[in-house]
């Protein structure tokens, strides 16, 4: 039985590697026939589809009672994109970090992380008997997204009015080719990512890994493999504001939309042992900011620093768990 999880697995990891291109392919030329920058693309089409496995298992996960997983599995791939899936992109290719991604889409993600610690600390805050995000927690988180979502769309009716290009063609054809192009890397994307997901869930209890562990580690891994397959791919193709974007935007919708649709379908209870690991989201968000204002770039060497970041997190929590 273990074997063929293992064969599931490669399987998993092939529909991930050729769905992410289809995407990125698909959804570039749909931004130019939509007169859309790249980014805006990125921060929502891509990074948004990237995270349907994310709000699969997380929501699935709380349904079943198994809060850990649900809340480890968003803490963990965001940790995950931030450092392992910007730093092998920027390894890459380097991301030019456009200014307003740095003044505005990055600093929202560490106002999002922060929110959320803020929103589990139920004993140091309110003197409660234990740390939960509750349904309203969760109704806040999504009122949170609507604020980012309104503030997309207005980005986006101002860039219609500066990214024209010409001699676009926008037949019914072009559209039609460009739409099923993306569904159908999306719809492997997301396949792929279950495929991924269950395997190495089951691969992972066979090892006899803990429920927290797993969610942060294999399970974290498994669902964010899109957003870095998408976002390596990007950057193989030159398109590093898809490849930003996709990462900074799925981060977002991990905690506003993933995490707020679960907590308010079922309250998770909070382990003591998640806090440490959700400070280490904020210091490692804080990090990718002060990187992204050098020289507005990600190069290669803070791509080495996120990588190695990465790393030394994975040993720790082994080593802790």
């Amino acid at each position: 039985m273990l074997e063929i999880n293992y064969i599931l697995l490669i399987i998993g990891f092939l529909l991930l590697i050729k769905g992410a291109d289809f995407f990125v392919d698909g959804s570039s030329k749909i931004a130019r026939l939509l007169h859309v920058s790249p980014l805006l693309i990125g921060l929502t089409i891509v990074s948004f589809g990237t995270s349907a496995p994310e709000a699969t298992v997380s929501i699935t996960a709380a349904v079943h009672g198994t809060e850990t997983v649900s809340l480890g599995n968003v803490v963990g791939s965001n940790i995950f994109n931030i450092t392992l899936a910007i730093g092998v992109t920027a390894l890459i290719y380097p991301l030019k970090v456009e200014s307003a991604t740095v003044r505005k889409e990055i600093p929202f993600t560490l106002l999002t992380c922060v929110a959320l610690y803020v929103l589990i600390s139920d004993m140091f805050l309110q003197n409660g008997t234990t740390n939960m995000l509750t349904r309203s927690d969760g109704i806040i988180l999504l009122l949170f997204l609507l604020i980012f979502l309104n503030y997309i769309f207005e980005v986006a009716r101002n860039d219609r009015e500066q990214v024209l290009e010409k001699n676009i063609s926008t037949s019914p054809k072009t559209w039609g080719k460009n739409i099923v192009l993306t569904i159908v890397g999306l719809a492997a994307i997301v396949f792929g990512g279950n495929l991924v997901v269950d395997s190495s869930t089951a691969i992972a209890y066979a090892w006899g890994m803990s429920e927290t562990l797993a969610g942060l580690t294999i399970v974290a891994v498994g669902t964010s493999l899109p957003e870095l397959v998408t976002s390596a791919a990007a950057a193989l193709k030159k398109q590093s504001d898809i490849a930003l974007g996709n990462i900074v935007g799925s981060s977002i919708f991990n905690i506003l939309f993933v995490l707020g649709t679960t907590a308010t379908i079922s309250p998770l209870h909070i382990s003591n042992k998640i806090f440490f690991d959700i400070l280490i989201m904020i210091l490692l968000t804080a990090t990718l900011l002060l990187f992204s204002r050098s020289k507005y770039t990600i190069g290669r060497f803070e791509g080495f620093i996120l990588v190695l970041c990465y790393v030394v997190y994975m040993v720790f929590i082994i080593i802790r768990n």
